[in-house]
């Protein structure tokens, strides 16, 4: 990354400042800082207490225009599933064979999928898959016996979300490349999906605040007013 052009960049925002939708998405795009692709980043702040159990917000949401980027895909399956997931895209399909690799420290996939009968097998490596946001599970549709669906779903572009111990939810909505109106969509979608996650037991303010940058650029502030979100 340039730092001078970090610099331009970051003068031409105010970090303070709080930008109406559109606004803050033209400068997020026409500003980019690496000379690759970057991707398109949401941080939303929310106003629950995590202590709370019944206050964990997670899910999933397919974006229209996908996420950018190739996703390979894994999935735990044997028998006509197997098959049933080879035919629909999955990059890796296993059971025991792929625990071992990844017991080895292979991690080389975005998502993992699972049947349910494959949950035991895929069990011995909870601890290695959980904490780096891989681990299957049925509330994000990722335990299925509709191997094929799960599959293409996520080949299109699923973006999971979970808050974490702060409250805040972080997110790709995309890349430059797909253009604002593209990234725009992306946004709303995965807001709108977010939003209608809220717990019953959260009071208050829900979205306190939005921030979007780019890979490499700073942060800018949005409206979580904006009629847009509406």
């Amino acid at each position: 990354m340039s730092g001078k052009k970090y610099k331009a960049v970051r003068d031409k925002i105010k970090s303070t400042e709080v930008y109406p939708l559109d606004k803050a998405l033209q400068m997020v795009m026409e500003n980019p800082v690496a000379r690759f692709d970057e991707s398109v980043d949401a941080a939303l702040v929310l106003g629950i207490d995590t202590r709370k159990n019944d206050q964990q917000v997670r899910g999933s949401v397919t974006l229209p225009h996908g996420l950018g980027r190739k996703v390979r895909v894994l999935v735990f399956a044997k028998g006509a599933l197997e098959e049933e997931a080879k035919k629909a895209g999955a990059d890796f399909v296993g059971g025991d064979d792929m625990v071992e690799k990844i017991k080895q420290g292979w991690l080389d996939f975005d998502c993992a999928i699972s049947t349910p009968d494959m949950m035991p097998v895929v069990s011995k490596v909870a601890k290695i898959l959980g904490p780096k946001g891989l681990m299957p599970n049925p509330k994000l549709g990722t335990v299925t016996m509709k191997v094929a669906q799960a599959v293409e779903r996520e080949k299109k572009g699923t973006a999971s979300f979970r808050a974490d111990k702060n409250g805040i939810i972080h997110s790709s909505v995309g890349r430059r490349s797909m253009g604002l109106d593209g990234i725009k969509e992306n946004l709303l979608t995965f807001l709108r999906i977010v939003i209608k996650s809220k717990p019953v037991s959260s009071k208050g303010v829900y979205l306190k605040k939005i921030a979007l940058s780019s890979t490499m650029g700073p942060s800018v502030l949005v409206d979580t007013n904006d009629s847009a979100f509406a």
